[in-house]
């Protein structure tokens, strides 16, 4: 296993879902799947997934589509330190944050996005990085036990690892939760489930 193919979100109503992610972030549904789910949960899902964007521009068109759609904002999209960027939460719920590192506009702003990023957030981030570098991921990136990124191939969603209340702070969301995370992995050959309970699967064939 070098990569994640797509993530499956499991929701209550998958057809809704869907027509959200169609209309809000035009999402290719071969990468992010939806299907249906009544496992119990509560509060956090101890996850996020992001749209990285090459302009703010573009953050904030995603963020106004996401809200047309239905989604609830977490955080307004705004300036940082790092960037420009907002969470919303989509009807699922689902956190989505919304970001980019650019400051200013180089081009007209369009509802785009480059990459889509999951982040576990993770009780012991060297623990986590050490389970998934043994299963052959590939670390493009480490910030001791903070943050970890795994190199990605074209294409593909990106993972990375934060710390569960840390990630929990940046999406604006209580870190307490239980229940199922509502996510499905894929990738690899045959299915697993890593320490902090997040459960992989091969990737479907259609």
């Amino acid at each position: 296993m070098d990569s994640i193919d797509s993530v499956t979100l499991e929701v209550a109503d998958p057809e809704a879902a869907a027509r959200f992610y169609s209309s809000a972030f035009a999402l290719d549904p071969s990468l992010v799947r939806v299907r249906g789910s009544e496992a119990p949960t509560t509060g956090f899902r101890g996850f996020t997934l992001s749209l990285v964007a090459s302009q703010p521009g573009n953050v904030d068109a995603l963020y106004t589509a996401a809200l047309d759609a239905g989604a609830t904002s977490l955080k307004p999209a705004a300036k940082s330190l790092w960037g420009y960027g907002g969470v919303v939460q989509a009807p699922d719920g689902t956190v989505w944050q919304l970001a980019t590192s650019a400051k200013k506009d180089s081009a007209p702003a369009a509802r785009a996005f480059d990459e889509i990023v999951l982040l576990l957030g993770v009780a012991d981030v060297r623990a986590a990085k050490r389970f998934y570098a043994e299963r052959g991921l590939a670390v493009a990136k480490s910030f001791g036990g903070k943050y970890v990124e795994f190199a990605t191939g074209p294409g593909g969603v990106k993972l990375s690892l934060y710390k569960r209340r840390g990630l929990a702070k940046v999406a604006g969301v209580a870190a307490e939760g239980s229940g199922s995370h509502r996510l499905v992995i894929c990738g690899g050959d045959r299915p697993f489930t890593d320490p902090d309970g997040f459960a992989w699967e091969p990737a479907p064939t259609a």
